[in-house]
């Protein structure tokens, strides 16, 4: 085998990680396994009457496990490009495993539970500290409020700029058409000088 070939047959795939955050029981999981071409990676834990003092359960009571380090999945596009999604713990007290999750990562979707939206702020503070580019997908749940997006980027005190898209976890294409706003914000933002970046 000839390893100086420059036939495109041979080229690796051009690797683009991608983090899915948000709050607890905002369909994280959910959505990483919707879209991953292979079945996912996934760090569950039954959540237990004692976890139940730590974490707060509101709105997600029947949820029954928790993901303690991360969710991890992949798509191929062509043969170019190799997303790999990188879902993060919902609860504070996993926290600390974000700072190597985002190591590289072009972007973030912080996953927003259209029923309780002051659960993403930590993730929308987490990223804007950073200053790492994210989309809000906003996840309609069945018998969820109809928020407008207008009233969505008013309650979570986003720019202009930040794409708001709305989405359902459980569906591939609309995971993927999530994903593909993440990616062409990530663009134009790289093309944005610094100054100039409200």
């Amino acid at each position: 085998m000839d390893f100086g070939r420059t036939d495109l047959r041979w080229r690796l795939p051009t690797a683009i990680k991608i983090l899915i955050a948000g709050g607890f029981g905002a369909g994280k999981t959910t959505m990483v396994g919707a879209v991953s071409e292979t079945r996912p990676l996934r760090t569950e834990e039954a959540l237990t009457h004692v976890g139940a003092r730590v974490d707060d359960l509101s709105g997600v009571e029947a949820k029954p496990t928790t993901t303690v380090a991360m969710d991890f999945g992949r798509i191929t596009i062509r043969d170019d490009y190799m997303l790999y999604l990188f879902g993060t713990p919902g609860q504070e007290r996993f926290w600390f495993v974000w700072d190597d999750l985002t190591l590289g990562a072009l972007g973030a979707v912080v996953l927003a539970d259209s029923r309780r939206l002051a659960d993403c702020f930590p993730a929308l503070d987490y990223f804007e500290r950073r200053d790492t580019p994210f989309v809000v997908a906003l996840n309609c749940f069945d018998g969820a409020g109809p928020f407008t997006v207008g009233e969505v980027r008013t309650a979570l005190q986003l720019e202009p700029e930040i794409p708001i898209v709305r989405c359902d976890a459980r569906r591939r294409d609309s995971g993927k058409e999530v994903l593909i706003t993440l990616v062409e914000h990530a663009m134009r933002r790289a093309a944005t000088p610094v100054g100039t970046r409200s």
